[in-house]
């Protein structure tokens, strides 16, 4: 398999760093012409492999789903350059490609089509799409279309998609959200100005019913979602006011609609996602969150889970960084924050083996 260098991209979601069933890790980033991949060369590191470049013309926006059987899922959207009666025009379509197994080559890239299949001309008009996969292994789909619905298509059995389905809402924004409870069920929010939009289901494969909004409007492109406690999501994101990252845990009480209360969490951060993960700290069940700060660095914060009121405190670690920093758990239990250098190339700070969370020195994949 070929490795080559070539310019990368700055990662549109916090989710690229994952762990494959052989324990190793695998970060990913979109580059231009494909999407570039290193892998750790044995299960907790510290050297790595790579990176080697795949093959993936004209995406534009690149994300990420894992499901419990290891295998990862991409999920692109991809604008061409139309061609003869359509010459010039931009021909819009949302893509998915596979890897099975770490460090194997992807599987060919299949089209999903465009939603926009009468009305032609909101085609080019799609948004970034986001995808889940629950425990059952069906992939979920989800992109904003032109008027600011949102659209899902799933995979059915036999790998045969299901049609486009419109959520029929208006005026959402980029940053949809999708994550799938270890219970198999799927939740999804997209944000609008003035709330966040939530749809669940009530049992893996059921249909993704309209539930509360959650009363948060956050800055487009920076939310983020974590299953918490048994079968329940806590949304993260950053406030469209610039106050710092916001959490909300729907049905907790106390809240609009029966809702929980907006949680502020403070941080500086930039454009882009939050990071979030949940491991055991001195014997303590916490959550550790990261984000690109405005000055462009990762900040790094961590905080008994479900107890935000416990305070925490945000620490700005190594050098500017281009995107969203994400964070991963590696063979060893250790807390792993991935970042892409300015150059281009992976670099990766670990969890130390003393009290707290203490990073050890970043290093360069």
């Amino acid at each position: 398999m070929p490795s080559r260098s070539t310019s990368t991209g700055a990662p549109e979601t916090a989710r690229w760093l994952l762990r494959g069933r052989d324990g190793r890790l695998s970060a990913y980033a979109r580059a231009e012409g494909g999407l570039l991949r290193w892998t750790e060369s044995r299960p907790g590191g510290p050297q790595w492999s790579g990176p080697d470049f795949f093959e993936a013309p004209d995406l534009t926006y690149l994300t990420l789903a894992q499901g419990a059987d290891g295998y990862v899922h991409f999920v692109g959207r991809r604008e061409r350059r139309g061609e003869g009666a359509d010459a010039g025009k931009a021909v819009v379509d949302i893509v998915h490609s596979i890897q099975y197994q770490s460090g194997r080559p992807l599987m060919d890239w299949r089209s999903l089509g465009n939603p926009h299949t009468k009305l032609v001309e909101r085609a080019p008009h799609l948004g970034a799409p986001c995808a889940a996969v629950d425990a059952a292994g069906t992939v979920h789909v989800f992109v904003r279309d032109a008027v600011g619905s949102v659209r899902m298509r799933r995979e059915g059995k036999g790998g045969k998609w299901e049609g486009w389905k419109d959520f029929k809402v208006r005026d959402t924004l980029d940053g949809t959200v999708a994550l799938a409870t270890a219970a198999g069920r799927v939740e999804v929010l997209a944000p609008t100005a003035k709330a966040t939009l939530r749809w669940a289901q009530e049992e893996q494969g059921g249909a993704l019913e309209r539930a509360d909004d959650v009363p948060l409007a956050p800055a487009p492109g920076s939310g983020t979602a974590l299953e918490t406690a048994p079968d329940r999501l806590t949304y993260y994101a950053a406030d469209v006011l610039g106050t710092g990252v916001l959490a909300h845990r729907p049905g907790e009480g106390g809240g609009d609609n029966g809702d929980g209360p907006v949680i502020p969490l403070g941080g500086s951060p930039g454009p882009g996602p939050t990071a979030a993960l949940r491991t055991t700290v001195d014997g303590y069940d916490c959550t550790v969150l990261a984000h690109r700060t405005t000055t462009g660095r990762p900040a790094l914060a961590a905080f008994p889970t479900e107890d935000e009121a416990a305070g925490l405190w945000w620490a700005e670690t190594g050098e500017p960084c281009l995107g969203a920093p994400a964070l991963a758990l590696d063979a060893r239990g250790r807390v792993v924050i991935a970042a892409i250098a300015p150059d281009g190339t992976l670099r990766l700070a670990r969890q130390k083996a003393e009290p707290g969370l203490a990073l050890g020195a970043w290093e360069r994949a």
